[in-house]
């Protein structure tokens, strides 16, 4: 005999603003249930789960929750009240029966101090708190939104065995794949105001979706014919029936009205970055380099080398040096010791986490274009700003609205659409991912794997690494960073191997034999440069400036658009001289970079 449900919202309605954002929506949850609640952004699920919670009130429809259970949301921004610590914050949402130690446990994995003042947290840290208060009792029903937000990996990792073994009912809403994946066995999908739901977890969702649209849009197909058919009738069709006819004529314009009011998918973002001049091969070279903040080592001895067209991740848990490590690399934090240095011609394009460069009190327009009129540049071509936002998915009224009225997804999609505008070849996008829906991940995640520039990119989202990266740098205790071949998967299988091939090893290696010593001095290379490559090496650079400034000179006199007419000759003349500064300047790139590899490698 099938369980009753706990929670039920059957036929929900709700209308914001004229619009409706729910019609008929349905939502089910039975004990134990684990349901990804997924949709675009803008769609209702937040909403949906705030219906589910108590705190909204829909405007049709039966909310039903079974009398006696209990329900936990995770509010976007916790309400601290007057409580003087985070302990007593968390511990006030425990019900007489629940277990009290688990408090202290929580407030360990989520990494927090129990004795903190609240006015004192950040705010990840007053949302990890919301998380613990919410998971601490083992309510019948837990409702998550966006869970994973400012928690970095080790946690989200955490998270999911924390959830794995709740005996609650759970309701998700996350941008993370791979904690969906591994979190849910149903999902429920909110989709131009009405919902589907899959009885299978997020795994099998993507594919079920596509599938979903696909027979959509042949039905719709089908309906167009119809109606060019009907119109045909309408217009060279026999009249004698009259009565007949008139239902046809009827039921045509029931169609066209069907057709007029059908709600197509929305629209797909569509994004483009704007491309600026070719890098110089090498674009950034650390050599040893180390920081420290007192007696804590974030950074010891770091060397990398990072070429045009790589696409690193920068990995880690909070408080290890992400940051610290990305503003060296970038140039805007000298580091104690070592060297650093950037590549040529390079234009840095920057996603900042906090979201720091919208103001608030700027209209959308303005915030696009720092105040600039309503056009932006995209790669050389002026777009008035309603259109460019169109492909963020932004609408027309959307326009004039002040930044602080945004959603924290439709800000993600600002922000994007202002750096994305900027001309650069170098992206650095620090955790580019939060409040952003699939879809738009998706087509985010294309346009990274595609950058012809360099992108360094800061990330807690498993599958989004696996999908955009080409190496991985991580921490690997004491300030040491290692960098890894491949996506975060690779990172963990390639961890792996190397501890089993650890444990493998019982015994050291035998004592090299005397032939050996005689054999490795023979072999060994030069502990200094000769004085070819270091005269080489000092005059590159001098040389390599030059042939910028001369193609550069040479292109601004080929600009001239009556030089070819005029002069055939001299048109012809600069084009070859293009070429051939161009192929010594990549040479003379190529020769300094691996003096420069030459020269890290003897030092060390």
């Amino acid at each position: 005999m099938a369980l009753p449900p706990l929670l039920r919202l059957d036929d929900i309605h709700l209308t914001f603003g004229g619009t409706p954002l729910l019609s008929g929506v349905e939502l089910n949850v039975l004990p134990q249930d684990r349901i990804a609640l997924v949709g675009r952004n803008g769609s209702g699920k937040s909403t949906l789960l705030k219906i589910a919670a108590g705190i909204v009130e829909p405007d049709k429809g039966e909310v039903f929750r079974q009398p006696g259970s209990t329900v936990r949301y995770l509010a976007q921004e916790p309400d601290f009240g007057d409580v003087e610590s985070v302990e007593e914050y968390v511990a006030a949402g425990l019900g007489p029966a629940d277990d009290k130690w688990r408090v202290a446990r929580l407030l360990e994995g989520l990494g927090l101090r129990g004795d903190a003042r609240p006015a004192d947290l950040s705010g990840g840290e007053a949302r990890r708190a919301a998380l613990a208060r919410v998971l601490a009792p083992e309510p019948d029903i837990v409702l998550l939104d966006e869970p994973t937000n400012h928690l970095d990996l080790p946690t989200i990792e955490w998270l999911e065995d924390e959830v794995r073994a709740m005996r609650s009912a759970i309701v998700i809403i996350s941008h993370d794949r791979r904690f969906l994946e591994r979190t849910t066995q149903a999902t429920v999908w909110i989709d131009r105001g009405g919902s589907r739901r899959l009885n299978e977890g997020f795994a099998a969702f993507e594919g079920w979706r596509d599938k979903v649209l696909e027979e959509e849009e042949t039905a719709q197909h089908k309906l167009d014919r119809k109606i060019v058919r009907e119109e045909h009738w309408l217009r060279y069709g026999v009249t004698a029936r009259r009565t007949r006819n008139e239902r046809r004529l009827a039921a045509l314009h029931q169609m066209r009205a069907d057709r007029r009011d059908a709600r197509r998918a929305v629209g797909a973002v569509e994004m483009v970055a704007g491309e600026a001049r070719e890098s110089g091969k090498l674009v950034i070279e650390t050599i040893g380099i180390s920081k420290a903040f007192g007696e804590r080592v974030l950074v010891n001895d770091f060397s990398t080398r990072i070429q045009r067209g790589d696409r690193l991740g920068l990995v880690g848990p909070n408080g290890a040096g992400k940051t610290t490590l990305l503003k060296m690399l970038i140039g805007e934090l000298q580091p104690d010791s070592g060297k650093v240095r950037i590549g040529t011609r390079l234009d840095i394009a920057f996603l900042d986490q906090k979201r720091a460069r919208l103001r608030d009190d700027l209209p959308v327009c303005d915030a696009l274009t720092d105040g600039r009129g309503d056009q932006v540049m995209v790669n050389g071509e002026a777009r008035h700003v309603a259109g460019y936002l169109k492909d963020f998915l932004f609408q027309p009224e959307q326009i004039r609205t002040p930044v602080g009225n945004l959603s924290g997804g439709e800000r993600a999609r600002l922000l994007l659409a202002k750096v994305l505008a900027t001309p650069a070849n170098f992206l650095v996008l620090d955790e580019p991912t939060n409040d952003l829906d699939m879809e738009t991940l998706d087509l985010l995640q294309e346009l990274i794997a595609n950058y012809p520039g360099t992108v360094l990119l800061v990330s807690h989202d498993r599958d989004f690494l696996d999908r955009t990266v080409t190496s991985v740098i991580s921490p690997d205790g004491n300030g040491r960073w290692l960098e890894y071949a491949g996506g975060y998967s690779d990172m963990v299988a390639q961890k792996r191997g190397a501890e089993k091939e650890a444990r493998k090893a019982e015994k050291p290696k035998q004592a090299a034999t005397d032939k050996e010593p005689i054999t490795a001095a023979r072999n060994t290379p030069a502990s200094k440069l000769s004085f070819k490559q270091k005269f080489a090496l000092e005059n590159l650079p001098g040389k390599i400036a030059g042939l910028e400034r001369d193609i550069a000179a040479a292109e601004a006199e080929m600009a001239d658009p009556t030089l070819f007419t005029k002069k055939p000759a001299r048109f012809a003349e600069l084009a070859s001289k293009i070429d051939r500064d161009r192929a010594e300047l990549a040479a003379s790139e190529d020769e300094w970079l691996n003096l420069e590899m030459l020269k890290a490698e003897l030092e060390r």
